[in-house]
């Protein structure tokens, strides 16, 4: 459903309540417009707007939806767009080819992006709207390159909520945790608090809501980075956490208020967790956890990994000893070893590695699934939708979603009907 464009004073009542002390101009409108068109971490998206600006490109990107990519290849010229190497391909064709594709799968959801409704559902939550290079934007984001997101959503009962932290530590685990990780994440997190440090994490259940827990009880700011809105407390069970973790710190995502959280959103939003923390510690992870992805990410950006050892006997702590065991992650002797490298780091060397995969981009975690049928599938209902939905839940083209309906029907995960796809 194309959610209500928002009258004009509706518009300006949201803004002065997103954006209560910067302006309001038409590059932030445009970046509004870009996070509900592009999903989290689109790199296309991201060149797109490094070269030619946010408004002048949502612009061209609007136009070449109706006249094809050709007169957006022809702007952005030979330049260090397509050179070799780029996000964007080498060469014209090549570009022509990677502007079609993200085209294809941006136009069903043009309708959204142009409404601007979610200045709207972010101010009926008090979020303030927050842009690069403006005060308040955190500068570690920028590490990610074309990655970084292109808006963030704050909800918090102050306006600086850790203004006055002296870094941050990422602590981050998995959801079924034992009575030990539960333990070791409190130490480490009373550790984090005690040296004025914020507390990241991801707002989930298990080792991240003890983090958060232990950092509002400490009373030291903790920012809880969603894989939806931050109008969506989820999960559900954690919502009274979520409203104290907003009382003293923050509410943190790159989607639009009203986008609900999904699996591939919820890996993507781990890069910014991994960016967010001058470390990252690993409490317990299982073997395929995603807690591991947020581990790649902390590598792949140079920063300092640590990893907490458990019992052999423990499936919630395989994932942390292949990592200290390939070499990836320190092992955590005592609860300020992570805050240690927080506190005494040297700015200079936290940026992003010139190893592979050093572009700042989802690292895969081995899953078997193929992706798109992964995020097909968080997009149906119990009721028929046409394909064209579909897509615009997803983030996909339709051509794509066809394709993913078509391996998720071979997995009888999907049926068809009159009406559209379901779930059986």
């Amino acid at each position: 459903m194309i959610p209500r464009t928002p009258s004009r004073a509706e518009l300006d009542h949201a803004l002065r309540v997103c954006r209560p002390t910067g302006c309001a101009d038409g590059d932030v409108l445009a970046r509004v417009s870009w996070s509900v068109l592009a999903e989290p971490g689109d790199a296309v998206a991201g060149a797109l707007i490094e070269h030619s600006g946010p408004a002048r490109s949502f612009a061209m990107v609007r136009r070449a939806m109706h006249h094809g990519a050709g007169e957006l290849v022809e702007h952005l010229g030979a330049g260090t767009v397509l050179g070799a190497g780029t996000v964007l391909g080498d060469g014209a064709d090549s570009v022509g080819h990677t502007l079609g594709a993200a085209l294809d799968r941006w136009r069903p959801r043009l309708p959204d992006a142009t409404s601007l409704a979610a200045v709207v559902a972010g101010a009926a939550v008090g979020a303030r709207l927050l842009v690069p290079g403006e005060p308040g934007w955190p500068t570690a984001l920028d590490d990610l390159g074309p990655h970084a997101p292109i808006v963030l959503w704050s909800r918090s009962e102050h306006a600086h909520p850790v203004s006055e932290c002296s870094g941050a530590l990422a602590v981050v685990g998995c959801r079924a945790n034992t009575v030990a990780g539960a333990e070791a994440a409190a130490e480490i997190t009373s550790a984090a608090a005690d040296a004025g440090l914020e507390v990241v994490s991801g707002g989930a259940y298990g080792i991240d809501a003890v983090a958060h827990r232990v950092a509002v009880a400490a009373g030291t700011p903790t920012t809880a980075v969603l894989a939806g809105g931050v109008d969506q407390l989820y999960p559900a069970g954690n919502t009274a956490m979520l409203r104290d973790v907003c009382a003293g710190g923050r509410l943190l995502s790159e989607s639009p208020p009203g986008t609900r959280p999904s699996r591939w959103r919820f890996l993507a939003r781990n890069r910014l967790i991994a960016a967010l923390g001058g470390a990252t510690v690993v409490v317990e992870a299982a073997a395929r956890s995603g807690a591991i992805n947020t581990a790649h990410h902390a590598l792949q950006l140079g920063r300092p990994l640590f990893a907490v050892p458990g019992s052999f006997a423990s499936a919630a702590s395989v994932g942390c000893h292949r990592l200290i065991a390939a070499g990836h992650a320190q092992i955590v002797v005592s609860p300020r070893d992570p805050v240690v490298a927080v506190v005494q780091g040297d700015p200079a060397d936290i940026g992003p590695s010139a190893g592979p995969g050093a572009d700042g981009g989802a690292v895969a975690l081995g899953t078997r699934r193929d992706p798109h049928v992964t995020r097909v599938l968080d997009a149906l209902d119990r009721r028929p939708l046409p394909a064209e939905e579909i897509a615009r839940r997803s983030g996909l083209s339709v051509d794509d979603v066809v394709d993913a309906l078509a391996l998720a029907q071979l997995e009888q995960l999907a049926t068809p009907t009159a009406d559209g796809w379901c779930r059986p």
